[in-house]
């Protein structure tokens, strides 16, 4: 299986692109997208999952493009948006079936199949109360089995753990880390930790252009020696942050200890430390950035 992105691009209105020229193969496995918000993350996966068309390029499963031919990725794909919404009247087998139905599922196996998801994502004890009545993180739960309704090959979910606590969160990235064996997942996120936690490949993306695709490994190597960790007194602290690009800070009755990101020692009294994914992925960022500018 192979998801293959060429050259795409998604202009709007003006002068105004979604995406610019990007270029992306993906395989079987768990990829995260990661990038800030407005990075054009959104508009790949409305693309991808044959919502909205691309202005120029083209997208294609196994050789086929899809932008021609729609309906040969439809019957294998299962799309968690980020602004998934409910019938509020329904419960959420109700819900769940009607989605079933319009998808020309057999009705003895969607049951089946929505059995086993309302228990698989802990809503089989309020499978009949209303969704209006549900939380926001019960919502989404919704949404993700929604998305697997058919078993997907193609599996897209776009900042699925929006609204999730912290106990569904780490339930959800291991069911993403079971479904990837046999199937393509897009994780879309601005959460750095969901995807250290579940992928095997991450493309960052930034004013619609890939910065970098590579395995985690990769990317932690490529900030390997640009993260110091630096203790400086609490009253410079406001200062310091308007000249360097930090990544994290922890307060102390020391001073404020932060994790900064560049190329030279910013003093004397900083040292090295190992990087994280999350310092790995504000590197590439601010480097893409800095290329664009010099």
């Amino acid at each position: 299986m192979k998801l293959t992105i060429e050259n795409v691009s998604k202009k709007y209105k003006g002068d105004s692109y979604g995406l610019r020229d990007l270029s992306l193969q993906i395989n079987t496995g768990v990829l995260g997208l990661l990038g800030p918000n407005g990075a054009g993350k959104s508009t790949l996966m409305r693309i991808l999952s044959t919502i909205t068309q691309p202005t120029a390029g083209k997208v294609s499963w196994n050789d086929i493009d899809i932008t021609k031919d729609p309906n040969t990725v439809r019957g294998i794909l299962g799309y968690l948006p980020q602004d998934f919404g409910v019938y509020p009247h329904l419960n959420a087998v109700e819900f769940l079936e009607y989605l079933a139905a319009i998808r020309g599922l057999d009705h003895k196996i969607a049951k089946k199949r929505i059995d086993e998801l309302l228990f698989l994502l802990n809503l089989h004890e309020v499978r009949k109360k209303p969704l209006h009545s549900f939380s926001g993180g019960m919502k989404q739960r919704v949404g993700i089995a929604q998305a697997l309704l058919n078993d997907p090959k193609l599996l897209i979910v776009d900042e699925p753990t929006v609204g999730l606590d912290p106990e569904e969160r780490i339930r959800f990235r291991n069911l993403l880390a079971e479904l990837s064996g046999d199937r393509i997942v897009i994780l879309s996120t601005h959460i750095v930790s969901d995807v250290e936690a579940t992928a095997t490949d991450i493309a960052i993306v930034n004013q619609g252009r890939l910065v970098i695709h590579a395995a985690p490994s990769e990317l932690l190597a490529a900030a390997e020696g640009k993260v110091w960790e630096w203790l400086i007194p609490s009253d410079t602290w406001m200062e310091v942050r308007k000249q360097l690009l930090i990544s994290s800070t922890i307060q102390s009755s020391e001073g404020v200890r932060m994790k900064v990101i560049a190329d030279i020692q910013p003093s004397a009294e900083s040292h090295l430390v190992t990087p994280t994914l999350e310092d790995a992925y504000l590197y590439c960022i601010s480097a893409k950035k800095q290329e664009a500018t010099a």
